[in-house]
């Protein structure tokens, strides 16, 4: 089995998410600017407004996100390495050479789910018409 392969799937699947999360409140802003209807439907703010809710409980909770945990498995059993902390936390320190405490991160996706919270006010949702 492809363990190594698996793992790098879900890597990228994890990064899709992330990206979806931090370039998702951008789009909503500047789509609200542009007035592009699209970007205020339903599904897309829940599914928006879900992804970083997991975040900021998992932060929270001291949870670590179910996709590390998956893909440092996978790693484990392709006989690398896995890393210690969450996905943001590794990548940070591996792209950036910054390494922070946990409580950082807990700050940091808190004050982001409440700028997610506050394009809810700003912008709300509409269902489609």
């Amino acid at each position: 089995m492809p363990w190594q392969l698996l793992a790098d799937a879900v890597l990228t699947v994890h990064l899709g998410v992330v990206i979806f999360v931090v370039f998702g409140l951008g789009v909503i802003l500047v789509g609200n600017l542009r007035h592009w209807r699209w970007v205020n439907h339903l599904w897309f703010r829940l599914l928006h407004l879900a992804a970083i809710g997991v975040v900021v409980a998992q932060a929270w909770l001291g949870v670590i996100c179910p996709l590390t945990t998956l893909e440092m498995w996978l790693r484990g059993r392709a006989g690398k390495a896995g890393y210690e902390g969450g996905f943001i936390q590794h990548w940070m320190q591996e792209l950036l050479y910054y390494e922070a405490p946990p409580w950082v991160f807990i700050v940091l996706y808190t004050g982001f789910g409440l700028l997610v919270l506050a394009s809810w006010w700003w912008f709300p949702p509409r269902r489609r018409h």
